[in-house]
């Protein structure tokens, strides 16, 4: 196998499914593409996050993270709130069950951009100038 062949490990089942293999040919480009649609539209023309990968993903991380906040209120308040709205109990039911499946997939989508992450980290130049310099 030559150095540049990318590597076959087996990954993760919260690898995105949009993100190519790390070490495959453009699997950065599919893996920012990925990152980027997590933020709001509006970050897609902030330099700092266009050009600097790992920051788009801790940027993506952060958002993920105020999301799963977001729905967890929303979900521990929906018993309360939602009738003094004048929201149908079935209605509220179907919307806690929503809420419910969207922690979920928000999860998914924290544990992704933590592996992605980690994987930008390792591929970038200030992992590779570290473990040269532990050699």
């Amino acid at each position: 196998m030559s150095p540049t062949a990318p590597t076959t490990t087996s990954l993760s089942p919260d690898w995105p499914c949009q993100v190519k293999s790390p070490g495959s040919r453009d699997w950065e480009r599919t893996a920012t593409r990925w990152l980027r649609d997590l933020l709001p539209a509006r970050y897609a023309g902030y330099s700092p996050l266009v050009r600097h990968h790992v920051l788009l993903a801790r940027h993506a991380q952060i958002q993920v993270q105020h999301e799963i906040r977001a729905v967890r209120v929303a979900l521990q308040t929906s018993r309360a709130e939602l009738p003094t709205l004048g929201v149908a109990p079935a209605v509220i039911e179907n919307t806690i069950r929503m809420y419910a499946m969207e922690l979920e997939q928000l999860g998914r989508l924290a544990r992704g951009v933590r592996l992605v992450m980690e994987a930008l980290m390792d591929d970038g130049p200030t992992s590779r100038r570290t473990t040269a310099q532990r050699r």
